[in-house]
């Protein structure tokens, strides 16, 4: 690989605790994993059915980069929200993507479309029988 980037979203993390979708398909795509510190607050703040789940997202969380917000990402995402209606938290997303230069990893690429077409969403496939 050639220093591929990805950020993973809150419901990346929450759906590989759930099976949904396979996390180590994602690691083989990408050199580097990150997840935003807002990714970081929500996925740790779902209600999450057991224990089981917990354990599965401390292991990414673990296994990742957090970032840290920055003054660079704040105006970024000042801008995503001047151009276009976005809640707060996925332009702080976002724009922590456009930062790293890293692709967005998400399953709800409908919260990001038509914003910033320079930072790449992606949505992994979901695992046979839960489509």
């Amino acid at each position: 690989m050639s220093g591929n980037k990805g950020l993973l979203d809150s419901n990346i993390i929450i759906d590989a605790s759930k099976g949904i979708i396979s996390i180590q398909e994602i690691t083989e795509d990408y050199d580097f994993l990150y997840a935003s510190l807002i990714s970081y607050v929500e996925t740790l703040g779902y209600n999450f059915a057991d224990n089981e789940e917990v354990k599965i997202v401390e292991q990414i969380l673990n296994s990742i980069e957090i970032v840290d917000l920055t003054k660079e990402i704040a105006d970024i995402a000042i801008e995503y929200r001047k151009m276009k209606k976005i809640k707060l938290p996925d332009a702080l997303v976002l724009a922590t993507s456009k930062y790293l230069k890293a692709d967005l990893i998400t399953s709800d690429i409908m919260d990001f479309q038509n914003v910033d077409n320079s930072v790449k969403i992606v949505q992994p496939r979901k695992l046979k029988g839960l489509l």
